[in-house]
């Protein structure tokens, strides 16, 4: 499970991840053409708008609806590819804010990425779908085991490491955006 909000380097409680795609009735990637990868056999449907306070700058809110309406209108494959850029972009976050001894904002990015990992990449194969998806579930239950290594010790090399085995998945994922896209 991941968690947040850090003190001593230790995280105790859950956070939300704001742009995951939530499960539904709404929407079956089954539904797509026969060409469509099967692998991720889930249902997607956009997130609930955020709520918003009037402390929150403008920025994050524009960014927010940005992200919101990217997920509305994404196809199964766009999905799959906003999880892979946050779950980079998280780690870098965490990767930064270890370096500048930001340990809240370490665990919170952490627990970003392994929410990433967990509910919205691994939850979402089809692990009747063939070797392949078994080796991703695999891979993904290693990566969190690698995120909490690296919340609880304060280890740069294993967010690196986490960094480096999603990204030729990333890539792969990325170079058959054409494909997916023709299908559709």
């Amino acid at each position: 499970m991941a968690l947040a909000g850090c003190s001593s380097g230790f995280c105790v409680r859950p956070i939300g991840l704001k742009s995951a795609p939530r499960r539904t009735d709404n929407f079956s990637i089954h539904s797509s053409p026969p060409n469509e990868d099967a692998m991720y056999a889930s249902r997607f449907a956009s997130p609930p708008m955020s709520r918003h306070t009037h402390s929150a700058p403008m920025a994050q809110m524009y960014a927010s609806v940005g992200v919101e309406t990217g997920v509305a209108g994404a196809s199964p494959h766009r999905l799959v590819t906003m999880l892979l850029d946050a779950y980079a972009e998280a780690i870098a976050q965490a990767i930064g804010a270890l370096k500048n001894n930001q340990i809240e904002a370490k665990c919170r990015a952490i627990s970003r990425a392994a929410r990433i990992i967990d509910e919205g990449l691994k939850a979402n194969l089809n692990l009747n779908s063939g070797p392949l998806a078994a080796d991703l579930n695999d891979l993904y239950a290693y990566i969190t085991l690698r995120l909490t290594h690296a919340n609880l010790r304060n280890d740069v090399n294993a967010l690196n490491e986490c960094l480096a085995l999603i990204q030729p998945i990333r890539e792969a994922w990325a170079s058959i955006a054409p494909q997916a896209a023709a299908n559709t």
